[in-house]
């Protein structure tokens, strides 16, 4: 092997989970080189300005933060925060040809009143908060599990300390719990809606993806709750590139790994930097902050089952937040937490059987966030003064399968079938609140699972690299989660035990394999 450039660490893909790695291992002593094929660090959690002209800096993929454990802020000295939000979400309905809606936040008394409004009775509500306290129980328990070695199946559930828990996420679908608990067809769809962000599956799948993806929602932080990051996702990453760098780890932008190979106990990167040709790096470990897919590309290996997202992401500028014809509602409310589009539960049963058909869905369900409402400073100050206020909107069960045949059409035709049932809640279409760029052009950005996969190498455009994992050890995981075949070889990407979202854990998980911790 070479022993030109010789580190202790090569780490291939600079997105969030690299840069924990980087920082960590920097932080250990060892020398470190993270290769990032884009002309910056990031990845998927990024802040940027997709409107020419226009001085609005959004969360432009990844936009809310849960799953970030403290440990990770502290141990490597982030200047990085987040802000609670004062609603936790707002679905909008019609009952009895009027319009009606459920806000839940502001207080326990103020909830319950919602959904007696809604309802007619409290019974909902006790059900309710009885669902939540279940799963803040549980999520006090497993969330620090998150950055220890994995557990066993059996360690994990006597962790837990709950049978009806352990059966609830862990045993049966989700949706036999909610149609058990839940009589109400609103109510119930709100609930589920946590095990399909990001994942196509209906609310009784028997594979339980469904349910590892709720239980990822209801953990994070021991709480269950979303925040905004203060500054944007891209706060989070810079922070994260500056810690490593001061740590010292060398980072390297457009660099594209094209091969590992190892022996076991000493491995080399080849890489192409824009035009200077191929260049190897050689290093003790290599941490591949990319997909399971492209690890075995670059290791050679079979590559894992294809893997599928199912979702529209869309962000929108607006000159102002549009009026709600649940005039009960005050539209700055309703978009500070999670607004719900198309979202019960028989809606969401009937948009899944008809993209499971290979049909887009007739009213494709979504849901929307205002990060301005609780973060302002990622508006210019004269947006902010004239009442701007961004959305990020995120559409269900829109599997990439949809997109396969003609990505632009198909796009263009959902967006517009989201966008309809958004107005059909509002007192004011959607469009004349949107904004204008240098341009002239409405602020609106939509990108589908096949635009995810070329832009940012997602396999299938999946948010989570591909189906999440129960979090505990299963067989070939290792004691971290991130070990692969190869020892000295580490996933510190979003496809390992413990992986997805914007947590960091996979990037630390994957740094105490490599320090032996």
């Amino acid at each position: 092997m070479s022993d030109r450039d010789v580190y202790d660490a090569v780490i291939v893909g600079g997105g969030h989970n690299g840069l924990v790695a980087a920082a960590y291992l920097a932080r250990a002593g060892r020398s470190v080189l993270l290769l990032e094929r884009l002309g910056a660090t990031g990845g998927a959690a990024v802040s940027g300005r997709p409107f020419p002209g226009v001085d609005a800096r959004l969360s432009r993929y990844s936009y809310l933060v849960s799953l970030l454990p403290k440990k990770v802020v502290r141990d490597l000295d982030l200047d990085f925060r987040v802000r609670t939000r004062t609603v936790s979400s707002y679905t909008p309905t019609e009952r009895g040809g009027r319009p009606a809606g459920l806000l839940v936040g502001g207080g326990e008394a103020r909830t319950r009143r919602a959904f007696t409004r809604l309802t007619g009775d409290s019974g909902e509500y006790e059900a309710w908060r009885e669902f939540h306290a279940m799963t803040g129980r549980l999520a006090a328990r497993v969330f620090p599990t998150l950055t220890e070695p994995l557990p066993t199946r059996a360690e994990l559930r006597t962790r837990i300390d709950d049978a009806t828990a352990w059966r609830t996420l862990f045993e049966e679908p989700i949706g036999t719990a909610i149609e058990q608990r839940f009589s109400d067809d609103l109510v119930r769809g709100v609930v589920l809606t946590d095990a399909l962000i990001g994942t196509f599956a209906d609310a009784g799948d028997p594979s339980l993806k469904q349910n590892r993806c709720f239980l990822y929602h209801v953990i994070g932080g021991g709480t269950g709750d979303w925040n905004v990051p203060v500054g944007g996702m891209g706060a989070l990453t810079d922070a994260l590139a500056d810690s490593a760098r001061n740590a010292g780890a060398t980072l390297r932008t457009g660099c594209e790994a094209t091969r590992i190979a190892t022996d076991g106990r000493r491995a080399e990167v080849t890489y192409r930097q824009g035009d200077e040709g191929e260049r190897t790096a050689a290093a003790r470990h290599v941490l591949v902050n990319a997909s399971p897919q492209a690890l075995a590309g670059l290791l050679g290996d079979e590559p894992p089952a294809p893997a599928e997202g199912a979702q529209l992401k869309v962000n929108m500028l607006l000159k102002r937040l549009p009026r709600l014809r649940d005039t009960a509602v005050d539209p700055a409310e309703a978009f500070a937490g999670t607004f719900h589009i198309a979202e019960g539960y028989g809606e969401l049963a009937t948009a899944y059987a008809q993209a499971a058909s290979g049909t887009p869905p007739t009213a494709p369900p979504s849901e929307i966030y205002c990060h301005s409402l609780t973060d302002p400073t990622i508006l210019a100050p004269d947006l902010a003064e004239r009442g701007y206020q961004t959305l990020t909107l995120f559409g269900l069960h829109t599997p990439a399968r949809l997109f396969a045949e003609d990505n632009d059409a198909v796009r263009a035709e959902l967006l517009e079938s989201t966008l309809a049932q958004l107005d059909a809640h509002l007192a004011e279409p959607i469009a004349d609140c949107l904004a204008l760029d240098a341009e002239g052009r409405p602020c609106v950005e939509a990108k589908t699972p096949l635009d995810l996969e070329r832009d940012l190498r997602l396999p299938g455009g999946h948010i989570f690299h591909g189906d999440l994992a129960f979090p505990y050890a299963q067989e070939g995981a290792g004691r971290w989660g991130a070990e692969t075949r190869h020892a000295n070889v580490f996933l510190c990407g979003a496809g390992a035990v413990r992986g997805g979202g914007v947590s960091g854990v996979p990037g630390h998980n994957a740094a105490m394999a490599a320090l032996g911790e």
